[in-house]
């Protein structure tokens, strides 16, 4: 069951890949979000000639499933053509300590879709910058209130 949801995660992000704006790099990323609901949110990145203004795939699924009423999230696939698979820069680890400690985060090369590498949100950033007052326990990857 698992490797399923593995693989349709991964089959999501692979298709918003198809969906970048990286006119400049050429590096295409696509993300694809699972809700406690079952949805897919998916979200691919966006080019700015000012670099900093580009925004990852990653962010992109985020914000849109946070906007659209989303807030607790199972896992996270993400694509790209890279050996390995794509790791998620540091802004989109920080996001995901936030806003979804406990997703697992899969990676794939698009090349490669079923070579999938699993992490935890505390595996890639195992101390995250986090508001206190939401006693969010990153080390184990569980919510606390």
């Amino acid at each position: 069951m698992r490797r399923r949801l593995q693989d349709r995660l991964i089959a999501a992000a692979r298709e918003a890949r198809q969906r970048a704006v990286a006119r400049r790099s050429g590096f295409k990323v696509g993300a694809a979000l699972l809700t406690a609901r079952g949805e897919i949110i998916t979200g691919a990145n966006v080019e700015s000639a000012s670099y900093g203004l580009t925004c990852c795939a990653e962010r992109v699924a985020l914000f849109k499933a946070l906007t659209e009423g989303k807030a607790r999230f199972v896992a996270l696939g993400v694509v790209a053509r890279s050996p390995g698979g794509p790791m998620p820069c540091g802004a989109c680890r920080q996001l995901l300590a936030e806003y979804a400690p406990e997703a697992a985060v899969w990676v794939a090369d698009s090349r490669r879709p079923k070579q999938i590498r699993e992490f935890t949100v505390a595996e890639l950033l195992p101390a995250a910058f986090l508001d206190a007052g939401k006693k969010i326990v990153v080390e184990t990857g569980r919510a606390r209130k």
